[in-house]
Formats: C-alpha cells, sequence, structure tokens
C-alpha cells in the first residue's frame, strides 16, 4: 500500500480521506495546523503543517519519511462580491489554497522525481472549471489551483509522477457555513448571495469524495480531472458544451 501524506485533514474533506485510506490500508500521515485536532484519526502519523509556513511544510515532510502520494486538500473560502471583497481576503485565499499547494508540492517533488514514481492529487472544485458569483475569490484560487497542477502533469511525467484533480460540486461539510461574508448594509449584492444555497441541492458527502480520490490513487493510470459525484459530472458536462461567447451558470438565478 502506498504512504499517503494528507493536507488539512482536521476536519471536512481531508478527515474524510484520511479515514477512508486507512481503512483501505494505507500508510496515511495527516497533518494540520492543529496536530491535536487528529487524535482521533487511525491513522499512522499525525503532524503539524501549516501549507502557508515554508519552515513548518518542510519540518513535515522531513518527519513523515517516504511520501509516495501527496493529497492537497487544505482550503478555505470567503464569500463576497468581487466590487468590495477586502484584497487582503484574496491573498490570503491563494496563499492557502494555491501556494500552500505549490509550497507542499515543492517539498515533495524531488524525492519522487529521484525515485522515479509518485502521485500528486489536488483537491479542487468544479469552481476550478467555471465561476459562482460571490464566490469569486475562491473561484479564482481553484483556477490557478488547476493551472499549477496540469502543468506540473506535463513538467514531471517523465519523471514517472502522476498527476489528478479532484474536482466536487457542493459538499455536505461545515466549510461554506463557515465562510466569512463581507457585505455591507443595504448591499446591492445581497440577492445574489440569499441564491446560493440552491446550488447546494445536490451535495455529495464527504465520505463519496474521499472514495473519489481513493480510487483515483489506486489507479494505475488516473485521468488528469476527475470529478467527484454525479452532480459534479452533470455540471462540468454542461460546461464543456456551453458556448464560450458568455458567461456560463449552473443554474438560473433571478437577478
Amino acid at each position: 500500500m502506498s504512504s499517503v501524506l494528507i493536507t488539512g485533514a482536521s476536519q471536512g474533506i481531508g478527515r474524510a480521506i484520511a479515514v477512508e485510506l486507512a481503512r483501505r490500508g494505507h500508510r496515511v500521515i495527516a497533518t494540520a495546523r492543529r496536530p491535536e485536532t487528529l487524535a482521533d484519526l487511525p491513522v499512522d502519523q499525525r503532524l503539524r503543517l501549516d501549507v502557508t509556513d515554508q519552515d513548518s511544510v518542510d519540518q513535515a515532510i522531513e518527519d513523515a519519511g517516504d511520501i509516495d502520494v501527496l493529497v492537497s486538500n487544505a482550503g478555505a473560502t470567503v464569500r463576497a462580491p468581487l466590487e468590495s471583497v477586502p484584497l487582503a481576503e484574496v491573498e490570503r485565499l491563494f496563499q492557502l489554497n494555491t501556494l500552500g499547494a505549490l509550497r507542499v508540492t515543492q517539498a515533495v517533488l524531488p524525492a519522487m522525481r529521484k525515485r522515479g514514481s509518485g502521485r500528486l492529487v489536488f483537491v479542487s472544485s468544479i469552481q476550478g472549471r467555471l465561476v459562482l458569483p460571490i464566490i469569486g475569490p475562491y473561484s479564482a484560487s481553484k483556477w490557478a489551483l488547476e493551472a499549477i497542477a496540469e502543468t506540473l502533469a506535463i513538467e514531471t511525467g517523465h519523471f514517472g509522477i502522476k498527476v489528478s484533480i479532484v474536482q466536487p460540486g457542493a459538499v455536505s461539510t461545515s466549510g461554506a457555513g463557515k465562510a466569512t461574508a463581507f457585505f455591507t448594509d443595504n448591499d446591492p449584492y445581497t440577492p445574489l448571495h440569499q441564491q446560493l444555497g440552491t446550488l447546494r441541492d445536490a451535495a455529495v458527502t464527504a465520505e463519496e469524495v474521499a472514495a473519489t480520490v481513493a480510487d483515483t490513487i489506486e489507479q494505475p493510470e488516473p485521468p488528469l480531472r476527475v470529478p467527484a459525484g454525479a452532480p459534479a459530472e452533470r455540471i462540468l458536462k454542461a460546461r464543456k458544451e456551453a458556448p464560450e461567447s458568455e458567461p456560463f451558470m449552473p443554474v438560473r438565478l433571478d437577478w
């Protein structure tokens, strides 16, 4: 079985991935900014890893030992219109969702390259291929992440490294509910924000996403992009078939 390091394993999708991979017999290294949140996970190692801190990343990779697979899952989101979202929040999302993923990847790649094998699995989103109003900063960070992942697939494939991007749609975790919202009094964009709930009607569970990640890791020749669940497959298919001459929305909004 593979030795798998997971970032952002304290809750939600990351936690479910750790449980699923451990159940399948993999050696799991679960990481989080606060390792005490990992205490009840049935994994081999529990390490502190803050993807935005180079020293933290370097120490975790050293402590983890051999890593066959990196599951880059740590991430966050906000709710705000682009007209008024604090740019510091956009920078924070890119530091965590995008540059954080690249920082950990850079730490594990040299050993994988020298060994001639390895897997990089990036937990992205359908929003890595389309946009949703009020969640634009998150979408931008995931589009950038997918550009990084696809570039890595081209650059590192020659060295025996396989790259996959897992793309869930709405997931029934607490992440969306905990997202900080930035709206002013009588904000003109509030009607759009109020309609976002309709996009979560077809949410899948974190366990379903975890099974998709585990299946991808265990495939001898995994695809580059892997939709997680039927709703994601349906929306991404519609996006692919939609004309590029106008914005695409997966549902009709009253705007």
